[in-house]
């Protein structure tokens, strides 16, 4: 039921398969066994893309609440337990990744008995996680106004404008907003919290930027800002080696840096298990 719930939500063996750890032929094997046992088929292919049969459909659904009522089972035990055993399953942004596994460590110190499961991934996963439920806790910089969730800020997230350290404004002070006009940007994604937050920032200053290339990652940003195709605008969490190092540096923008923090959110209503509730105080007290 699980394997079956991954390939539905999924529409893919091939994403189920890398999701569960198993390879694909065992993924295949899965479903058709539960076909056979249930005596319907519950996909069918359309050329060379997978869709949920009426009955499919109607399995998944059942499949995702009985993995609810499961998880809701290994929460009331964890907490009967108290917190010398339980699992964490929280969910970050992939900037929040240059900061969170030190909390994680520091969390673990505290309760070495929680196991805890931690993903590292972009906003729209994020946002479809929050949405089916499939994490305890999710860590972000702007939570979804478009959905139902309880999110508390617990720690600054500063967003600086990176280049060079031999770019022409790297020594001047107070630059105005207007002079980066002449600059070329490097950009996240669409849908990027960091490129939202930029482009609101811009648009409300009624400022127009030049984009030279959309990049996929942080990491690949401040690579090439370094190669010197443009400048980037990243959170300050996401520097602090370069800037050590003195392969980048920020400058000194009017108005800068932009201001945001970074969310501990979940589904509003949702009974955290003990340990997920014991992170989340950590967070909101120690970060």
């Amino acid at each position: 039921m699980k394997v079956f719930e991954s390939v539905a939500r999924n529409l893919s063996y091939t994403r189920a398969a890398t999701e569960l750890f198993l390879s694909q032929p065992a993924v295949s094997m899965q479903v058709r066994q539960l076909e056979r046992q249930l005596g319907v088929p519950l996909f069918e292919r359309v050329g060379r893309r997978i869709h949920l049969t009426e009955a499919g459909r109607e399995v998944y659904q059942y499949s995702r609440s009985i993995a609810q009522q499961l998880d809701e089972m290994e929460t009331l035990l964890a907490d009967l337990k108290g917190l010398s055993s339980g699992r964490l399953r929280i969910s970050v942004a992939s900037t929040a990744n240059y900061f969170v596994p030190s909390l994680l460590a520091t969390f673990h110190q505290r309760y070495p008995g929680i196991t805890v499961s931690l993903d590292v991934t972009n906003r729209e996963t994020l946002l479809g996680q929050l949405r089916d439920n499939t994490v305890d806790i999710v860590v972000m910089g702007q939570p979804p106004a478009s959905l139902d969730v309880d999110a508390q800020a617990f720690m600054e997230n500063p967003l600086v404008i990176v280049a060079p350290p031999g770019h022409p404004l790297a020594n001047r002070e107070n630059i105005p907003l207007r002079r980066l006009q002449e600059e070329t940007f490097l950009v996240r994604e669409p849908g990027s919290g960091t490129r939202v937050a930029m482009e609101r920032f811009f648009a409300e200053r009624g400022i127009r930027l030049k984009t030279g290339m959309e990049v996929g990652s942080n990491e690949a940003i401040k690579q090439s800002v370094q190669a010197g195709l443009g400048l980037g605008l990243l959170s300050r969490a996401t520097v602090e080696q370069e800037l050590t190092l003195k392969r980048l540096t920020i400058l000194r923008i009017a108005e800068f840096p932009i201001m945001r923090h970074w969310y501990v959110v979940h589904r509003h209503g949702k009974r955290l298990p003990a340990a997920a509730e014991a992170f989340k105080r950590f967070l909101l007290s120690a970060a």
